[in-house]
C-alpha cells in the first residue's frame, strides 16, 4: 500500500451533515478500499479475516466454513482462495461466489439456525462471524444488542463445530463480554484477542479468535445463566 498518496479532500455540501463528510472523506484515504479494488475483494473487510488467518493459518483446504453476516462477501471469498467448503448467510443479498453456498436468512430469526443446520448437514470445522446490529446511539442499548448477536453466534458454533474446531467473532470492547469469554476458554484449548491492521484504529471492534474446540464436553446449557446479569 502506497504511503505517499495525497489525501483526497471532501467540501461539505450546504445539505450533508458533518458526519457524513467525515465518514466520506475517511473512505476516499482509506488505503484498504483501493487495495481490495485491485486485488479483486468485494470489501476491505475480507483483509480483516486475511490478517488473522495470516497469524494463526486455521482455513485449509477442504475444511468446512459457515460465514454468518456474510455479505458482501469478502469473508467467504478469503476463506474460498484457501479451498474451504463454505455456507454462508446474511439478511441482506449476496452475489455468487464459486465454492460458496449462500442463505438469505436473518440469523436472529428463530428458526434461522436450524434452517442452517438442515443445509449443513453435519458438523463443520469453522464458524465465522462477522455480524454486527445497527446501532442506535445509545452507548448501553447497543452494546447489549451487540451482545447478543455474539452469543447467539457462539451458541450456533458449539453446536454444530467439530472437535479441534474455530470460532471467529466479532466483539466490541464491553462488560458482557468476559462473561461470553469465560465460557469459551471451557470450551476450547486457546481464546484470544487480534485487532487485525485493517480494522480501524479508531473503531472499538476487535476479534475472538478461539481454537481447539473441546467437542467431548459439549452439552446443552445456556451460554448466560440468570444470575450472570448482563456484565456490564
Amino acid at each position: 500500500m502506497s504511503r505517499n498518496k495525497p489525501k483526497s479532500e471532501v467540501r461539505t455540501a450546504k445539505r450533508r451533515k458533518s458526519s457524513s463528510t467525515r465518514w466520506l472523506k475517511r473512505q476516499l484515504n482509506d488505503p484498504y478500499i483501493e487495495r481490495a479494488k485491485k486485488d479483486g475483494y468485494r470489501s476491505r473487510a475480507a483483509y480483516k479475516l486475511k490478517e488473522i488467518d495470516d497469524k494463526l493459518e486455521f482455513l485449509k483446504p477442504g475444511l468446512k466454513v459457515v460465514d454468518l453476516g456474510a455479505a458482501p462477501g469478502g469473508w467467504s471469498q478469503i476463506a474460498a482462495n484457501k479451498g474451504c467448503r463454505i455456507v454462508a448467510l446474511d439478511l441482506l443479498a449476496m452475489d455468487e461466489i464459486p465454492g460458496v453456498t449462500f442463505l438469505q436468512l436473518d440469523f436472529m430469526d428463530d428458526s434461522a439456525p436450524a434452517t442452517l443446520k438442515n443445509i449443513l448437514n453435519g458438523p463443520v470445522d469453522i464458524v465465522l462471524s462477522d455480524m454486527a446490529p445497527n446501532t442506535m446511539g445509545h452507548k448501553q442499548t447497543d452494546h447489549l444488542r451487540i451482545m447478543a448477536v455474539v452469543e447467539a453466534a457462539y451458541e450456533f458454533a458449539r453446536e454444530v463445530l467439530k472437535p479441534g474446531g474455530v470460532f471467529v467473532a466479532k466483539v466490541f470492547q464491553g462488560g458482557a463480554q468476559n462473561t461470553v469469554l469465560s465460557q469459551m476458554k471451557k470450551d476450547f484449548v486457546t481464546v484470544r484477542h487480534i485487532k487485525p491492521p485493517a480494522s480501524r484504529k479508531e473503531s472499538a471492534e476487535q476479534y475472538v479468535v478461539a481454537t481447539g474446540f473441546r467437542a467431548a464436553i459439549r452439552e446443552e446449557r445456556p451460554l448466560l445463566d440468570e444470575e450472570s446479569g448482563d456484565g456490564a
